[in-house]
């Protein structure tokens, strides 16, 4: 009787043990799961990773993004989650020890090394729920009527990987210091590192080891010329996370099994392998096209002829030469004279020969009617495309306008402005000090302009009255308006005001 008892449950045990084991490391990953979403930190991290996100996306890049910054954007906020992430499953690690429970848990069928992989998997979760952040935040911008360009998916992992790589990193901390401290303490060595790492004098190694590498562009590139070793990063980041999970297995009692001894294997030969790879040099393609995109922008380009002008843009940007054309169209229709007809070439340039995260001015075009126009759109690029387009239609060149010290000014500020929907908000948006009085320089697509106190009392005034009746008067008098040396006081008469109280003071 004894024997018939103990033997049917033994074979019952020996032919549904695995399946029962893994069944039951899959109910407690739920559990875990559970749990680790509501705790107050992971819950307030995603809540603060949430609101910023669509704080920020909504006015981000004035709705004109390039996508391959866009997908950059996605990296940081996640590591909020991450560092929560790396918290919550340490102590859940640890919550057996702390109410004295692991005697009782020696006796289930689930061993240490299978409630280890529990906890993994409920840090996977945790990434994938970032994963759809990042997603959603990057559908956004893609969807903005004014995206222009690709993102690229390494880019789009660092995010959601960072944040495996920190909950992994909990659960081994916890496998091998049985502190509530370490935690803590490997989140403040974290913060110390990453600010050394994003430093401005840290090397390329030591940046890309961390886990997200955010090179803040001034001025969007073309998708070929960012040289960033995304793809290599992200399965740095792979092998980091498998290491950390898997170590964790391993001193958790996997010790025996051998694939969890050739996984840690290959994944920190994965580590390696993406670690040495992504810290090359710039690769020589990726500076010789830097190179000509910036030198010699028109051989890299395609153009479209619209109205006699001719719009020469990098392909990725071909879509957005229908903005540039509505503007232009608005600033040559208040011109007079030969300005009506005069052929147009707006070209698109960027100066990237000094690399991603460097404001490299760019020098005025000195061929006849041709504009500049940058990779940036929406907001204050859009003013200072029409004073770029407004010196032009004036003087002829990007270059004569910026040398310009008469009342020009005045012409070339009031074809800029006039057209747009709040004169007078651009006018101190175009200004580098914003303000509407006095002398200030004034922001071009290329070198700024300089603008006297005398010249922007009478631009103040103009922008003031109905914009049809000032027109008329532009037109009429175009000729005199745009000679050379033509004094403020002398346009300030011409298009019907009094002398302006301000002397004619260039600097």
């Amino acid at each position: 009787m004894t024997t018939l008892t103990t033997g049917t449950p033994a074979a019952t045990v020996t032919a549904s043990g695995p399946r029962a084991s893994w069944a039951a490391v899959f109910a407690l990953a739920r559990f875990e799961t559970r749990r680790l979403l509501l705790r107050v930190p992971v819950l307030v991290a995603f809540a603060v990773y949430l609101g910023w996100t669509v704080w920020k996306t909504r006015t981000s890049w004035d709705g004109f993004p390039a996508l391959q910054d866009a997908d950059r954007a996605t990296q940081n906020a996640p590591l909020l989650v991450g560092l929560a992430v790396l918290l919550c499953a340490n102590q859940a690690v640890l919550r057996s020890r702390r109410h004295d429970t692991d005697r009782h848990l020696d006796v289930l069928v689930v061993q240490p090394w299978r409630r280890t992989v529990a906890h993994l998997l409920s840090v996977v979760v945790l990434a994938l729920l970032a994963g759809v952040g990042v997603a959603g935040q990057f559908t956004w911008e893609a969807l903005k009527p004014g995206a222009v360009g690709h993102g690229s998916p390494g880019e789009l992992l660092a995010g959601p990987l960072s944040v495996l790589v920190l909950g992994a990193l909990g659960v081994l901390l916890a496998r091998l210091l049985a502190s509530p401290f370490v935690a803590p303490l490997l989140i403040v060595f974290l913060l110390f590192f990453f600010l050394l790492a994003t430093a401005p004098d840290s090397g390329g190694l030591l940046r890309w080891l961390s886990l997200t590498v955010d090179e803040n562009t001034y001025t969007p590139m073309p998708s070929e010329l960012l040289g960033r070793p995304a793809a290599w990063h992200a399965l740095y980041l792979t092998g980091l996370a498998l290491s950390a999970a898997l170590l964790a297995v391993l001193v958790s009692g996997g010790a025996r099994l051998r694939t969890v001894r050739a996984g840690v294997a290959g994944a920190v030969a994965l580590t390696l392998v993406g670690a040495v790879a992504q810290s090359r040099d710039l690769p020589p393609e990726t500076a010789e096209a830097r190179t000509r995109f910036s030198a010699t922008p028109e051989k890299e380009q395609r153009c479209a002829e619209r109205d006699g002008t001719r719009y020469c843009a990098f392909p990725e940007w071909g879509a957005r030469t229908d903005d540039w054309a509505e503007v232009l169209d608005g600033v040559r229709s208040l011109a007079g004279g030969t300005a009506q007809d005069r052929p147009l070439v707006v070209r698109q340039r960027i100066e990237a020969r000094h690399g991603l995260d460097t404001d490299a001015a760019i020098d005025p075009a000195t061929r006849p009617g041709e504009i500049t126009v940058g990779t940036a759109w929406g907001g204050n690029r859009v003013p200072e495309f029409t004073v770029a387009v407004a010196g032009v239609l004036v003087t002829g060149t990007e270059a004569g306008a910026g040398e310009m010290c008469d009342g020009r000014m005045v012409t070339v500020m009031w074809l800029a402005l006039a057209g747009r929907p709040d004169p007078m908000a651009d006018l101190r948006r175009v200004r580098l000090d914003d303000s509407d009085t006095g002398w200030a320089v004034v922001l071009s697509q290329t070198s700024p302009l300089s603008m006297t106190a005398a010249q922007t009392e009478v631009v103040r005034e103009l922008l003031r009255r109905p914009k049809d009746g000032t027109a008329a008067k532009v037109k009429a008098h175009w000729a005199e308006l745009t000679a050379p040396e033509v004094t403020t006081d002398r346009v300030a008469r011409l298009l019907g005001l009094d002398e302006p109280e301000a002397k004619e003071e260039c600097l």
